[in-house]
């Protein structure tokens, strides 16, 4: 069972927003063929709505090890992780962002964690994740890389 697990689901007004690729292609098709901008529209929304819902993220803490899209590192690598909310995110996104840094961010999320990496032979500085519940997911890592947490580190 892990640790923390969370999957950075777009959120509603997404949604919502890409619906106007249904009168968008009504609008372009409808010289041509109006059922065809009808058709196309809602073929286009299904299409965007299929490929952000299944490229959403997943966060997660588990067996000593953190997973983040599709990269993965042992807590054994990391540091103290940091979570950050509404300004400070801001800038952690920003002008605070390291042009080296792993990032697993997602607009439609505001709060993100900074992870250190400390593995040595690792380019990346740290990891930056886009997460709904920033001191859950801190406090996860930070719990699981101590040697007698939850995992311990691995």
């Amino acid at each position: 069972m892990p640790d923390y697990r969370e999957r950075l689901w777009p959120t509603p007004w997404i949604y919502v927003v890409t619906l106007l690729l249904v009168p968008a292609s009504i609008l372009v098709l409808a010289p041509v063929s109006l059922p065809a901008g009808i058709a196309t529209g809602i073929l286009l929304y299904a299409a965007t709505v299929g490929t952000l819902t299944l490229t959403a993220p997943v966060i997660e803490v588990r067996d000593g090890r953190l997973h983040a899209g599709r990269a993965e590192i042992s807590l054994a690598h990391v540091g103290e992780a940091v979570g950050a909310d509404t300004a400070a995110a801001r800038v952690e996104r920003g002008t605070g962002l390291d042009a080296r840094a792993y990032l697993v961010i997602r607009g439609w999320v505001q709060p993100v964690v900074r992870v250190p990496i400390t593995d040595p032979t690792d380019p990346a500085p740290y990891w930056l994740l886009s997460t709904r519940r920033p001191d859950e997911l801190a406090a996860a890592i930070n719990r699981s890389r101590r040697p007698g947490g939850a995992v311990g580190a691995a």
